[in-house]
C-alpha cells in the first residue's frame, strides 16, 4: 500500500480526462475562459491506463473520473471500461455537471461506472444560467437518466453560498428525497482568482447542520466511499446528507487520495502547489518499475495539510486545472 511520510494511506485517484468545461460556474471558471490546453499534451488512453494500472499495483483501489467535465472527453466509456479491468481497482466512480448524461448514462453504466456525483447549485433555472452560465433543464434530464440507467448512488454535489443559493437548501433536501438521491454540501474554497472572488460567499456547513436539525431529526450516519463527507441521515427517510467541509473542519489528517490531471500532472493536495510531473516520463520510455519509483517518490512529498485558511492566495491555479 502507498503511505506517505504522516502514514496515511493513499488509495484513491482522482483521475482528471480533460480541464475543458461546458459550463462557467462562478466559483471555477471565469467567463469566457478559453485558455485551455490543447488535447496533445493531455494523456492519451494508453498513458491513463498505464499510470493507472501501476497505481492498482501499488494499492490503489479507487478511481474517480473528473476533470473540468470528463464528459466533453470523446470516448471516455472505452476508457472507463479499460480502468475497470485493472487489477486491484475495485470502484470507477464519475463527477459530472450531468450536462451529457442523458445520451451518455447508459453507455457510462454499461462500462463499469457504478457512482455518479453530480454538481447542482440550484434548481431555479433562472439562478443556474447565472451561477453556471448553462441550461438547468439539460443537467436536470441527466440526473433522470443517470437514475434509469442504474446508477446508485446518485450524489448531488451544492457548493452553499452565501446570498446566491443558502436559501434552496431545504428544497435540495426535498428534491434529493423525492428522486432517492444522496445530497453532499460543500463549503467554498479560495482556487484561483474565481475562488478567492467568491470569498465573501462562503458559508461554514455547521450552520446548514444546525438550521436543518430545527426541521428535520437527524441522525449521525456513514456512506461507503472514499470521500471526506461526515454524512447524517433523515429520521423517516433513505436520504443520507454529507457536510465536506475544507474550511472550517478540515480532514487532512484522514486524506488518502491524490489528484492527476489531464496533462500527466500529479497533485499530492487541492491546496499546496506540490506537484509531479509523470508526463515527461512516460514520454521518456520509463518502465513500470522506475515510474513506481517517482509515483512512490511523489506520495512522501504529500504534504500534510491545506493552507486555505492561512493562505488563501497561495494557489493561483482553477479548480479545472487540478482536478474537482
Amino acid at each position: 500500500m502507498l503511505k506517505d511520510s504522516f502514514g496515511r494511506t493513499i488509495d484513491y485517484v482522482r483521475l482528471s480526462v480533460t480541464d475543458q468545461c461546458d459550463l462557467r460556474c462562478s466559483y471555477c471558471l471565469p467567463k469566457g475562459f478559453k485558455d485551455f490546453q490543447e488535447p496533445e499534451h493531455w494523456l492519451n488512453f494508453d498513458e491513463l491506463e498505464r499510470v493507472i494500472r501501476v497505481f492498482g499495483e501499488l494499492g490503489t483501489r479507487r478511481i474517480r473520473l473528473t476533470g473540468g467535465e470528463p464528459l466533453v472527453r470523446k470516448n471516455l466509456p472505452q476508457l472507463a471500461e479499460r480502468l475497470i479491468k485493472l487489477p486491484g481497482i475495485e470502484d470507477l466512480s464519475l463527477s459530472t455537471n450531468a450536462t451529457r448524461l442523458d445520451k451518455l448514462a447508459p453507455a457510462l453504466h454499461k462500462a463499469g461506472i457504478s457512482r455518479i456525483n453530480a454538481s447542482l447549485d440550484t434548481l431555479n433555472a433562472e439562478r443556474y444560467k447565472s451561477i453556471t452560465g448553462g441550461k438547468l433543464d439539460k443537467t436536470l434530464r441527466g440526473l433522470l437518466a443517470a437514475k434509469e440507467a442504474g446508477f446508485h448512488p446518485i450524489k448531488i454535489n451544492m457548493v452553499v453560498m452565501k446570498d446566491v443559493n443558502d436559501d434552496e437548501v431545504e428544497d435540495m433536501v426535498e428534491f434529493c428525497i423525492e428522486h432517492d438521491f444522496t445530497l453532499r454540501f460543500i463549503e467554498t474554497m479560495p482556487m484561483g482568482n474565481t475562488g478567492r472572488d467568491a470569498s465573501h460567499q462562503y458559508v461554514p456547513l455547521d450552520e446548514i447542520r444546525q438550521r436543518l436539525a430545527q426541521r428535520y431529526a437527524l441522525i449521525d450516519s456513514v456512506m461507503a466511499g472514499g470521500g471526506p463527507a461526515r454524512y447524517v441521515k433523515i429520521a423517516g427517510t433513505d436520504l443520507r446528507i454529507g457536510f465536506i467541509t475544507p474550511l472550517s473542519q478540515h480532514f487532512c489528517e484522514t486524506c488518502n487520495r491524490v489528484r492527476l490531471s489531464a496533462d500527466g500532472t500529479l497533485y499530492t493536495c487541492l491546496g499546496q502547489d506540490n506537484h509531479y510531473e509523470l508526463a515527461p516520463l512516460l514520454r521518456a520510455g520509463i518502465g513500470d518499475d522506475e515510474l513506481k519509483t517517482h509515483i512512490i517518490q511523489a506520495i512522501t512529498e504529500k504534504p500534510e495539510r491545506h493552507e486555505f485558511n492561512d493562505d488563501p492566495q497561495k494557489i493561483v491555479r482553477f479548480m479545472s486545472t487540478t482536478g474537482g
